[in-house]
């Protein structure tokens, strides 16, 4: 009977020294090669966890800053506002006292302009009384001149002004 492969000794030998060697090889190539890649891997392994474990870290401390700046913004906000009042109510203030200022003033003017009226209207009728008084008194003097001495003539003129008097002068 003929064999598919024959199982002889030389066979089984060159089988084990076969396999004793590739288990060899194996060995030496798993310390030579696989462990570096291993050790490679882990320490990728090891700086992708930090650089994850950093990142949260960074994420955190971003978040509190963020935090801390829109709390800040905020405190700005207030802040600007309350300045921004104060400006009002001083403005408020300052125009109510400039405004009363020139009430003031305004008053002012119109006292002094209606002293002035007044002490205008007095001199004109002061220039008035003694236009009409002189007219009176040439007008007296030429009707009366020929016939009145002068005695008669002042006595007219006091009588005339004492008649006339301040009522006359008054309107």
């Amino acid at each position: 009977m003929t064999r598919l492969f024959d199982l002889d000794f030389q066979l089984l030998h060159d089988s084990a020294l076969l396999a004793i060697s590739v288990f060899f090889l194996f060995l030496i190539l798993s310390y030579l090669l696989f462990n570096p890649a291993r050790k490679l891997l882990n320490d990728r392994k090891e700086r992708i966890a930090t650089d994850i474990a950093t990142a949260a870290g960074d994420k955190e401390e971003a978040s509190k800053l963020r935090a801390e700046y829109e709390a800040k913004l905020a405190q700005a906000d207030k802040d600007a506002e309350a300045i921004l009042s104060e400006a009002r109510q001083k403005a408020m203030k300052q125009e109510a006292a400039i405004v009363a200022e020139a009430k003031e003033e305004a008053a002012r003017i119109i006292a002094r302009a209606n002293d002035e009226i007044a002490l205008e209207q007095k001199k004109a009728q002061d220039d008035m009384k003694q236009q009409m008084v002189s007219i009176a008194a040439a007008m007296a003097q030429k009707v009366l001149s020929a016939q009145i001495d002068t005695t008669i003539q002042e006595s007219l003129v006091d009588e005339t002004l004492k008649e006339m008097g301040g009522s006359t002068w008054q309107n």
